[in-house]
Order: C-alpha cells, then sequence, then structure tokens
C-alpha cells in the first residue's frame, strides 16, 4: 500500500535541474533598447541603482554598463549588470525578490532579469540567455519573429510561478543605401571597381599615414568632411570624378536612399531569430515549462517556414534523467548480478531487492512532504540509497542463509536470523542517519544546494527502507520456504 502511494505520488512531484542557489548576492541584467547611447544607458543603471538600495537587505550595489568588443563576453553599451550583496532580515527571500521585481517594474523601456552569478553563468552556457527558460522562434522575417515573441509573452505572461519574462530587443535603425546605376556609370565611363573605391575613400576613409606626438601617435585618415558626409543631400550632392576630369555629383549615377534596418540579427545554426526568456520563482521548472508549451501550442498559429523550440536549465533536466534513468537500471542489474553470483539463487537475489522499493517509499515521501521537486542531486540520491538498502537486505538474507545450512528450522532461521542482524542494521543506519541529519537541516545555508537533497532523500530512503526491511524481508522469505516446503 506505501508503494502503490509513492508510485501515486511520484509522477505529481516537481522536476527541475538544479535546486535553487543561496548565494547571498545578485546579478541583475538592465539592458534598453539597442543603440542606446552611452550617457542615457548610464542614467538608466543609475535609477536601477537607486531603487536596488531602497531595499532594506541592500547596502551596496556595483555596475558595469557595456563591455569591450575583445571581451570574452562582450556586451553592447546598452547592457548593464548590477552585482547586489544582500542579508535577509526581517522577511524571506521569496518576499525580498517580489518586492525588488515590483521597485524596478518602474523602469520604462528596459529588460530586467533577475538572477545570482553562479547560476547566471549556468544558464547563459546552457541556453546562450540569462535566464532559465529559452523561447527561441526561428524564421527569416525579423518583424514576423518580433511580432510571434510579443504573443507569445502576452499568451504566457499570467502563468504562475513565471518571472522576468522578457522578449529580445530588437528596434530599425535608419541606413543610407546607396546603389550604383551601372547604365549612367558606363555613360560616363566609370567602373564599377573604381566607383566602390571612391565610395569607400570617401564615406569611410582610408588611411594614408600617422602623426606622432611625443609618445603617443595618431592614424590620418583620409576622407570627405563632416560637411559633404553626414546628410542624405550631402551623399547625393558629393563630387565625383570622370575619367576625362569632370566632377559630377553622385546622385547622376547611382541611388540614395534612407532605408530602416535592424540594429543586430541574431542566429543559430545559421537560422535568424529571436527569443523569449523567463526565469521561474516559487514553482518547479518543468511544469512551468509544460504549461508555457501548451499556451504556445493553443494560441499561437506559426507561418510556413517558422518554428518555436525551447532552451535551458529544463532541456539539461531532461537529458540527464534520461541519462541517470538508464544509468540505474544498469546499476540495479548489476547488483542483482553480484546478488545472484552470491547467493547462487535467484529467488533470493529477487529478496534483497525488495529493499529497493522499500528504499523509495522514503525517499518520495520526504520530498513530498518538504520540497516537493525532484532535482539532478535528488536523483543521484536516489541511486546511492539503493545500494545502502541492499546491503542491509544482503546482512540479513545472507545470516539466514547460514543458519538454514547449519540445520535450523524456517521459523528459528528467520527469528534468529532477524535478531542477529538487528544491531548491525540499526547501527549502521542510526551512524549514516546521524551524519545526513546537518546537511538535510542546512538546506537554506548557502554551499549546500546540491549536498542537501541529496542527504534528504537519503535520510528518507533509510528510515523506510531500515525499518520496513526488518518486517518484508522476514515475511517473504518465510512465504518463500513455506512455499517451498
Amino acid at each position: 500500500m506505501l508503494f502503490g502511494v509513492t508510485v501515486y505520488l511520484l509522477p505529481n512531484l516537481g522536476r527541475s535541474f538544479l535546486p535553487e542557489f543561496n548565494e547571498g548576492s545578485l546579478l541583475i541584467s538592465v539592458i534598453t533598447p539597442p543603440g542606446t547611447s552611452l550617457e542615457e544607458s548610464n542614467k538608466t543603471g543609475a535609477l536601477a541603482e537607486q531603487l536596488i538600495l531602497e531595499m532594506p537587505e541592500v547596502d551596496v550595489v556595483s555596475r558595469r554598463t557595456g563591455r569591450a568588443e575583445l571581451d570574452e563576453h562582450a556586451q553592447g553599451v546598452n547592457s548593464s549588470e548590477i552585482d547586489v550583496p544582500f542579508v535577509i532580515g526581517n522577511r524571506d527571500e521569496a518576499a525580498f525578490l517580489e518586492a525588488l521585481r515590483e521597485n524596478l517594474a518602474i523602469i520604462p523601456g528596459v529588460n530586467i532579469t533577475i538572477g545570482q552569478p553562479i547560476a547566471h553563468r549556468i544558464d547563459h552556457m546552457l541556453s546562450g540567455t540569462r535566464a532559465n527558460i529559452a523561447i527561441k522562434i526561428f524564421g527569416t522575417d525579423l518583424n514576423k519573429l518580433f511580432t510571434i515573441g510579443n504573443q507569445i509573452k502576452r499568451h504566457t505572461e499570467n502563468i504562475p510561478g513565471l518571472v522576468d519574462l522578457n522578449v529580445e530587443q530588437q528596434i530599425e535603425v535608419p541606413q543610407l543605401r546607396i546603389l550604383p546605376n551601372r547604365i549612367m556609370l558606363a555613360k560616363y565611363g566609370i567602373r564599377l571597381g573604381d566607383f566602390m573605391e571612391f565610395i569607400d575613400i570617401a564615406f569611410a576613409g582610408e588611411k594614408v599615414g600617422q602623426v606622432f606626438e611625443g609618445q603617443r601617435n595618431f592614424d590620418l585618415v583620409l576622407r570627405y568632411n563632416e560637411e559633404n558626409r553626414n546628410t542624405a543631400k550631402a551623399l547625393k550632392n558629393a563630387l565625383l570624378d570622370t575619367p576625362n576630369g569632370e566632377k559630377i555629383p553622385l546622385h547622376y549615377v547611382a541611388d540614395i536612399s534612407v532605408t530602416g534596418n535592424p540594429f543586430s540579427v541574431n542566429r543559430e545554426n545559421v537560422h535568424r531569430k529571436v527569443v523569449v526568456s523567463a526565469n521561474v520563482a516559487e514553482r518547479d521548472l518543468r511544469s512551468v515549462v509544460t504549461d508555457i508549451k501548451n499556451a504556445v501550442k493553443n494560441n499561437i498559429v506559426l507561418p510556413e517556414d517558422y518554428r518555436v523550440t525551447y532552451g535551458g536549465q529544463f532541456e539539461s533536466e531532461e537529458k540527464a534523467t534520461r541519462l541517470l534513468l538508464l544509468t540505474s537500471i544498469g546499476a540495479i542489474f548489476l547488483i542483482f548480478l553480484l546478488l545472484y553470483m552470491e547467493f547462487d539463487d535467484l529467488g533470493l537475489a529477487a529478496v534483497v531487492l525488495l529493499n529497493l522499493p522499500l528504499a523509495l517509499i522514503g525517499g518520495v515521501l520526504i520530498v513530498y512532504f518538504t520540497s516537493g521537486i525532484i532535482s539532478i542531486a535528488s536523483t543521484i540520491g536516489f541511486i546511492s540509497l539503493f545500494g545502502i538498502a541492499a546491503r542491509n537486505g544482503i546482512l540479513l538474507v545472507s545470516r539466514c542463509q547460514v543458519l538454514q545450512q547449519e540445520g535450523y528450522g524456517l521459523r528459528e532461521t528467520i527469528i534468529e536470523g532477524s535478531l542477529d542482524r538487528l544491531n548491525p542494521i540499526l547501527m549502521t543506519a542510526l551512524t549514516t542517519g546521524l551524519a545526513l541529519i546537518p546537511l538535510a537541516l542546512a538546506a537554506g545555508q548557502a554551499g549546500n544546494e546540491i549536498q542537501s537533497p541529496m542527504a534528504v532523500v537519503i535520510l528518507g530512503g533509510l528510515i523506510s527502507s531500515t525499518f520496513l526491511n526488518l518486517v518484508v524481508i522476514p515475511a517473504v522469505l518465510s512465504l518463500r520456504k513455506g512455499s517451498e516446503g
């Protein structure tokens, strides 16, 4: 019955890749629209700092706005990162983060993501974004991609547990397009190559030498002055030399127009993309992603050749879970093989393996009544637990086998074997449990995020497998021997 309850509860538990970290510091990303000047971006960052410092948990902040192009993590001047050490006082961390998000929400026209330094880097490595979840829309037309991204945001923003929901910012910037008229170029005897070289030198400039001032040197660049290259009208009237010595305006031989083009184009595997990013708070990752997928499936109609993919921690959690599941099956098979080699009896090996579901009972129940979320750390705890549970079964079954070989009857074999192994089983369980209790109780302390879920699972499974082992295994041995007799 207990195992049946466990099997029922297991699919209802939440799933996450890693437990929530408690680093004692936040990394807040503030991104203004592309093309924002350093001065304006600095003002926005200063406003964000002011709002953050209003929180009683925060005493000091530090900010980086933009990163050099040759930096290993280059960023434009429209992007700021704010390091925020904090100390929790009268309210818990969840309430603090909620209040912080409400404070920062008043800044207009920015994308704000709140994370932690290590978690931020993990997210960036997994999905290329600063958030737990990355919804990637692929297609050809950037305007359509941006529209679809905003539709997804509108249909998912009310999902419980979803925070910091942002669509990758995209704006159009004006550009001057110079399109050579080949017929007119031929009329004036100008070769296309000469025309392109003229455009390059006149408006982009060409380095022709260096100027030295003491220990410093500067490139000497030749190009048209500001008055003849800073407006569309100036470009149209810029003079171009012809082979016969005449000078003609540029618009005689080229079409000059002002067009709008994307400030940047992001790609993945050569395909254009726009990303909708989000974090998860007060809920497990997998259930939030499931709700997002359902919302997108039911409300978004994608044009032909457009597709949506989902990336982030949940993707790694699925891969890791599959790998650990295969590893667990392999470990159980190996345990069974070793037990068969030890007892030379398939029945006794199967009896010992009964400890595995007995251990699963306690592990699942303790997770259900504590965090309610199974992470990769918890899964590893289950694998470790199976080995400990199998050991207790081996101690009991091997002793009963020895007593039976010595000529004891069935009842005496089971009673004497159980009493003989009672002290060793309880002693090893007690010492292991005492060692795990400090780790299990330190769940909220920094540095124990991985160890604590493992300890909780092993501790719960150890309690159930130890006590049920002393009841179930003797009963099964009695039924087995009785049926053989």
